[in-house]
């Protein structure tokens, strides 16, 4: 498991999270995809993110070795207020996301349990472990909820 939550955090910052990261071909219609693949233990191991929508959207992370799935999370993201602005995702989700890891109270599967940078404070909150879990993410500006993600994963056998 420990590699898993080593190559989790990895992938994350490589991907979405990171604002540089170029996306890949779209796996499906109207999907955008990120795609990061390292060697783990002599095994290629690979994360691949593809979601759809902006405002409100919904995506699948999924991790494997050897082309196996083993590992995935499924998300649903919206924006509570009307024309939730890039400033939010740049200011507070994207910086939230790159801190993945370093809060060990919660899961390397979104941000940390609170990150604030300016008006925007970020929350996570997750239950289960890396094999079976829930979690919950929210954005707030000046102590107003504008942004809410919902989250499940876990192993897959």
């Amino acid at each position: 498991m420990k590699k898993l939550l080593d190559f989790l955090v990895q992938a994350k910052k490589n991907t979405y999270a990171n604002g540089n990261a170029l996306k890949v071909i779209s796996s499906r219609l109207g999907s955008k995809d990120y795609h990061y693949e390292d060697v783990i233990g002599g095994k290629k191991t690979s994360y691949h993110d593809t979601y759809f929508g902006g405002e409100k959207f919904i995506g699948c992370e999924v991790v494997y070795v050897e082309d196996q799935p083993i590992w995935a999370m499924n998300y649903n993201g919206y924006s509570v207020v009307e024309n939730l602005s890039e400033e939010a995702m740049d200011n507070a989700l994207r910086p939230a996301l790159m801190r993945v890891g370093i809060d060990k109270s919660v899961l390397p599967v979104r941000g940390p349990s609170k990150f604030t940078n300016g008006e925007y404070t970020y929350t996570f909150e997750q239950s289960g472990t890396i094999e079976n879990f829930t979690g919950l993410e929210r954005i707030y500006k000046h102590d107003i909820l504008i942004y809410e993600l919902h989250c499940a994963g876990g192993i897959i056998k």
